[in-house]
């Protein structure tokens, strides 16, 4: 036998024999080998493969991490749309759920699988091979992101069973980061002075959404596939047989998903999700809830946003009891000093909480909150950290009151509660926390958008002296980026360009990064909307802005007490010497006064393509429901915002009728499908 003939057969052994331990280590649960045998076979396989890269596979398990790093991801068409689910949150809501399916079909078997939380994704094989990897997008396009996914080690690059056998495969799981990789990550980045992942579920998105392959696969990302979403072939009668047959076929398949006849069992496994979900090395935030039978699923089918024979339910929001060591104080962008609970770290929900908010001075009074409480801690909407309230049972006597300080403890000036205010400032301009907070925000995604300058440069700029306010961030040089940790030529001139594209921003941008009281994102816009420049908005009286609806007397005096100061008038002047101008406003425009909120998903435009047509035609949009909002434009899977605009009378119009009011989709905004799966 020749030489090549033997290398290509021990090649193509020792690829079946690592699938072989893929398989039973992450679909079986069942290693029947050491870490280190398997490396050994991986090495084996690379030293082959580079010695002779003839023998080299696309789907061999060397090839899990390859390739330059992308631009930008491709967009791929779903085929089948990746369709959400309704929520139920109490054992009434799921009955109901249970009553409307016995009258559609009568009585049906349950699947009931702990909801993962993390990024959903549609895997498609064809002849048995990986072909395209895709996230879930808006349900109906995603991005490619194939690449990243195949560094995963527990979703096989070649199905089980033979390519014959298989055909064209598409099934659909969730991306999650575990545990324990998710606090190593966080551990590190800490060390690297990079901001931490806020939780695992956000640590899986941006990991699978890098554009280096090599830093998605040195996270440790995992998947649960749960979705035989299509098969050229026969098709199973059952979810539960699909689940078997993508298990044969090497997919990895949660061990906790139960069939249950009824709901009482349904209810059961779930409440034994519910008190297992701390134990485990993974998030998950509820249950999920389907009807097993395919046929019956077809019956019952969908209705404008979800599947009528699936739900799920979402489990209470994770609290402990923890000690409040200490209350520090936080100064912001405006001045505002925000109490900070300093808490014994505790684990919730598989996240490490040692602060959380405690809003103002007069929530600590309300609540009672001492020093040395024992408090209950809870992950609002299982992420964000709040105090819930004290126990006063657990006080000793000695736990003392807090007390709101005299003097800001950043720069030492005097702090000031006007009245009728429940806010205490900083009003010292100079003040070193003021400076980084209006930094920050002037360079943030909703100002002018300066990619590259990020908190960690900020502070860099200042400690070194570089900048002392946001006009002295349009006079730095390449060179004195260069005197910065972790900047290289490549990096510094990727700055200077950003810097220097946001010369000429727009307008409402520019009043949204200016950091005035009161003036937000939404106002910036309404202003935008009426003065065409900041010069005639600078000249407008308290009066006047106060007559503008929307406005409102008190976001008017600001205004007007911000143009009057010297020094901001200094400000602006030194900005507009540095060549720093802002793009006009539009006045007029079939939209012009008009205020859009926009939720879910849009299918032909781009939230933030639609968003500037309602700016470029006057129009305003808005962040949160209020009664003066116009119209809310609901996409698929509209959310909690739809339900209040519903509340608030408020009118809701579909994606045509936003466009019968704005105009047609303008050229280039269209969202463009350059992949269809299948």
């Amino acid at each position: 036998m020749a030489l090549d003939e033997t290398l290509r057969r021990r090649a193509e052994l020792l690829r079946k024999e690592i699938e072989e331990h893929n398989y039973r280590y992450y679909v079986l649960d069942s290693p029947t080998i050491s870490d280190y045998e398997y490396d050994m076979l991986l090495k084996e396989l690379e030293r082959l493969e580079k010695g002779h890269p003839g023998l080299a596979t696309p789907d061999s398990p060397t090839q899990r991490v390859g390739g330059a790093p992308v631009s930008e991801f491709a967009e791929v068409s779903h085929r089948i749309p990746m369709t959400s689910l309704d929520n139920t949150y109490n054992p009434d809501e799921l009955r109901e759920f249970h009553a409307r399916v016995i009258k559609a079909v009568g009585e049906v078997e349950y699947v009931v699988e702990p909801k993962i939380d993390g990024l959903g994704v549609s895997l498609v094989y064809e002849n048995g091979v990986l072909l395209c990897g895709a996230t879930r997008g808006d349900g109906r396009t995603g991005e490619d992101v194939t690449s990243n996914l195949r560094t995963i080690r527990s979703i096989p690059l070649r199905l089980r069973g033979g390519k014959e056998q298989i055909g064209e495969i598409e099934v659909r799981g969730e991306v999650y980061l575990p545990i324990g990789k998710f606090k190593s990550v966080n551990e590190e980045r800490g060390k690297n002075g990079e901001p931490v992942f806020a939780n695992p579920r956000n640590a899986a998105a941006g990991s699978i959404r890098q554009l280096n392959p090599k830093i998605a696969a040195s996270r440790g990302l995992d998947i649960f596939t749960y979705t035989l979403a299509d098969l050229r072939g026969d098709f199973p009668k059952t979810h539960y047989e699909s689940l078997e047959l993508m298990k044969e076929l090497g997919f990895r398949i949660n061990p906790l998903i139960r069939k249950c006849s009824g709901m009482d069992e349904v209810l059961s496994r779930c409440r034994e999700l519910e008190e297992m979900r701390d134990s485990l090395d993974y998030e998950i935030d509820g249950a999920v809830i389907k009807v097993d039978s395919f046929e019956l699923q077809k019956k019952l089918g969908l209705t404008s946003k979800h599947p009528r024979w699936a739900v799920a339910y979402k489990f209470a929001a994770r609290n402990r009891t923890t000690k409040l060591l200490d209350i520090e104080i936080q100064v912001g962008r405006t001045g505002k000093i925000t109490p900070v609970a300093i808490l014994e770290p505790v684990n919730i929900g598989g996240v490490t909480v040692s602060r959380a908010t405690l809003h103002n001075a007069e929530e600590v009074e309300r609540k009672d909150v001492r020093i040395g409480d024992t408090v209950m801690v809870e992950r609002s909407g299982d992420v964000i950290p709040q105090v819930v309230r004290p126990l006063p049972e657990m006080r000793s006597g000695n736990e003392p009151h807090f007390v709101m300080p005299g003097a800001c403890p950043e720069c030492g000036k005097p702090l000031s509660k006007p009245v009728g205010e429940v806010d205490t400032r900083c009003t010292n301009n100079s003040c070193p926390a003021r400076i980084l907070w209006r930094l920050k925000h002037f360079a943030s995604r909703d100002s002018l958008d300066i990619e590259g300058l990020g908190p960690q440069t900020i502070i860099q700029l200042l400690d070194k002296g570089l900048i002392e306010d946001i006009a002295d961030i349009f006079e730095l040089k390449r060179q004195d980026l260069l005197k910065l940790e972790g900047f290289k030529e490549k990096s510094a001139g990727n700055l200077i360009s950003s810097i220097e594209k946001s010369r000429n921003a727009e307008l409402a941008r520019l009043l949204n990064g200016l950091g005035i009281r009161e003036v937000g994102r939404f106002t910036a816009q309404l202003l935008s909307s009426r003065y065409k420049t900041l010069e005639a908005l600078s000249s407008a009286t308290e009066e006047e802005l106060a007559g503008i609806a929307g406005i409102g007397p008190k976001t008017a005096a600001s205004i007007a007490t911000y143009f009057a100061s010297d020094e901001n008038v200094a400000l602006l002047k030194k900005l507009s010497d540095l060549g720093v101008s802002a793009r006009k406003g539009t006045c007029g425009g079939r939209l012009a006064g008009r205020k859009f909120l926009f939720t879910g998903s849009l299918e032909s435009i781009s939230r933030g393509d639609a968003e500037k047509l309602v700016t470029s035609q006057g129009g305003i949009v808005a962040s949160g429901v209020s009664k003066d909002v116009d119209y809310v434009v609901a996409g698929s899977d509209p959310g909690s915002k739809y339900e209040k605009a519903k509340e608030l009378g408020i009118e809701i119009i579909g994606e045509s009728e936003f466009f019968g009011l704005a105009g047609p989709v303008p050229n280039g905004s269209k969202k463009q499908t350059q992949k269809t799966l299948f």
